[in-house]
């Protein structure tokens, strides 16, 4: 354990790790993609969450043991090649790396057509470059200035979340808004049943939702990547276990079940973001930008962690000798 640890500063500390793992699970899977699943499987997408976050929960739980007794870097890709043997390890740490990798691109991607919101004169390739050169060059810093970078994106991230949890009871119970926007009489949990049923594409629309569900869950394994590097991991890993799971599935929850009640199911994605028509319903005329603002602090929040995920993976693979023993070699932060 010390030997694979060794050389690494456990600058991490309870308030780093817990948003990370927000950040990490909370992007545009909830922004953007929530409106997928909800078309899949309309109301009943509240039950495919609260399902999928509770076995998101058993498996972190799962991890967080294996992350207490034995804190590394290389985390479930170590824990394979312990207690599974070599082959399972080289596997599963190649697998996540090369994913990493490659979900990074995507959000590299995506960043750049977010900022071409602002500037669509601008060549895409130079908002690519910028934050490859930007991100790359945090992380290679202390892991203290990563860890403080994703606690203020994540905070971004969190912030818009509750400001829109708190737009959405204002209009229902208050009936604050622009006039016209939302009727008020249509509003309530009524529409979770109203329009077709709770479940008004069976079983099978909830079952196809899952898809886009686990996958607004992918990252929170971060915790268990953190380990190496946090302070105190006896005390601070189980703790950021036991609360980020159940913070995230209140927020997806939570949120998804106030934006049914403002507006029937069938209506929600039509006109772009369901975060975007909340904010215009309340008369926010730059409610376009404001969520261009949020996602984009949650690609950058994403990139931050891919780079880091993927890095500290590799790490514990040239470790244990499955990865070119370059990835093992780390600077003087």
């Amino acid at each position: 354990m010390h030997k694979q640890a060794q050389g690494l500063k456990r600058g991490l500390s309870a308030r780093h790790i817990r948003f990370m793992a927000l950040g990490s699970a909370i992007g545009t899977g909830l922004f953007y993609g929530s409106a997928a699943a909800i078309q899949m499987a309309g109301p009943a997408v509240l039950l495919a969450y609260m399902i999928g976050g509770a076995a998101v929960f058993m498996v972190m739980r799962a991890l967080g043991e294996m992350a207490v007794r034995d804190p590394v870097s290389g985390s479930f890709g170590h824990y394979a090649s312990t207690y599974l043997g070599p082959m399972s390890g080289f596997i599963l740490g190649w697998t996540y790396a090369f994913e990493m990798i490659i979900v990074c691109l995507a959000d590299i991607t995506a960043f750049g057509i977010y900022m071409g919101f602002w500037f669509p004169d601008v060549a895409r390739w130079i908002w690519v470059l910028g934050i490859v050169l930007l991100i790359g060059g945090l992380n290679l810093c202390s892991v203290k200035v990563f860890g403080e970078m994703e606690f203020w994106l994540s905070l971004l991230k969190v912030a818009a979340i509750v400001a829109m949890i708190l737009a959405g009871f204002g209009i229902m119970l208050f009936g604050i808004g622009s006039a016209g926007s939302v009727d008020a009489a249509a509003t309530g949990i009524s529409n979770l049943w109203s329009f077709g049923g709770f479940m008004p594409n069976g079983v099978g629309g909830l079952i196809a939702s899952f898809a886009v569900v686990m996958f607004a869950f992918g990252g929170i394994e971060i915790i268990g990547i953190t380990a190496g590097e946090a302070k105190d991991p006896q005390r601070v890993i189980p703790k950021a276990i036991n609360a980020v799971p159940l913070r995230i599935l209140l927020f997806y929850v939570l949120t998804l079940f106030v934006l049914m009640a403002i507006y029937p199911w069938t209506q929600i994605g039509t006109q772009g973001s369901p975060f975007v028509q909340i904010f215009d319903s309340l008369g926010i005329s730059s409610a376009a930008t404001i969520l261009n603002i949020v996602v984009i602090s949650a690609a950058v929040s994403a990139i931050n962690s891919d780079i880091f995920g993927a890095g500290r993976m590799m790490f514990g693979l040239a470790q244990q000798g499955q990865a070119p023993k370059g990835f093992a070699q780390i600077s003087r932060h």
